[in-house]
């Protein structure tokens, strides 16, 4: 794998290229070789915790893969513990595990991305494998390079459309007629538009505003913003563009 380059920041997040690709993106999850892990729910006991930590790191180490999962459940100094393994293993791309519960706590989210992101080497890659669109803009803003379309897959089986700011349930909200097939690119379309419009403000040095705009359309945006500017305003503030 050819190493990380950054090319602008735009407060943490970061635009970069990695395989010729530019980032942040969208990648295709039935692509992904991730080390073997040992996967728990997000809300277990720290002993349960520990001992997925233990294991995935055991695991990761024989591995030849290019990505790693973070564990370590609710518990965000087993999650720094397990990035900083991970990587001294030589893992340059680290997936966080229970993003969809994640989503749902946004102070358990933010404190977590950020302390990962200010704990591992600049040039180690964070992929977040769920989120939905109005979520990916505050992510990368975070520090987030990756992002998977297995979303799109998942709300398509479900018969939800997806949109930039908002999910619709097809059933209740007829807006279009479509198959599940045509359902999944239709979302597929929706997620590389989210993530263009990310990089080109990111470019334009404009990603707080959009941030800013996506944060008035959702409570859980809301809630995540207030909280990083609240407890991690050093952090927003420490990274300038690089010419």
């Amino acid at each position: 794998m050819k190493k990380f380059e950054i090319k602008i920041h735009d407060g943490p997040a970061r635009l970069g290229i990695i395989d010729g690709i530019e980032t942040p993106t969208i990648i295709d999850y039935r692509k992904i070789d991730f080390a073997r892990d040992q996967p728990t729910p997000y809300n277990v006991p720290i002993e349960i915790a520990k001992w997925s930590v233990k294991e995935t790191i055991k695991n990761a180490q024989p591995s030849r893969n290019e990505y790693a999962v973070i564990h370590g459940a609710k518990y965000l100094d087993l999650r720094v513990k397990c990035a900083m393994e991970l990587e001294n293993i030589g893992f340059k791309k680290l997936i966080i595990a229970n993003g969809d519960e994640l989503l749902t706590k946004p102070m358990d989210l933010v404190r977590l991305v950020v302390k990962i992101r200010e704990s591992i080497k600049p040039d180690t890659i964070l992929c977040f494998p769920y989120a939905e669109p109005p979520f990916i803009p505050i992510l990368v803003y975070m520090g987030v390079d990756l992002f998977t379309d297995a979303i799109c897959r998942f709300y398509s089986y479900l018969n939800i459309l997806m949109t930039p700011n908002h999910s619709y349930q097809l059933d209740k909200y007829k807006i279009y007629e479509l198959d599940e097939s045509e359902l999944y690119n239709y979302n597929k379309e929706t997620l590389d538009f989210v993530i263009r419009e990310v990089r080109e403000h990111i470019k334009m040095g404009t990603l707080r505003n959009l941030v800013e705009e996506k944060a008035a359309t959702s409570p859980a945006n809301m809630t995540a913003l207030r909280i990083l500017d609240d407890e991690f305003q050093e952090y927003l503030q420490k990274y300038t563009r690089l010419y």
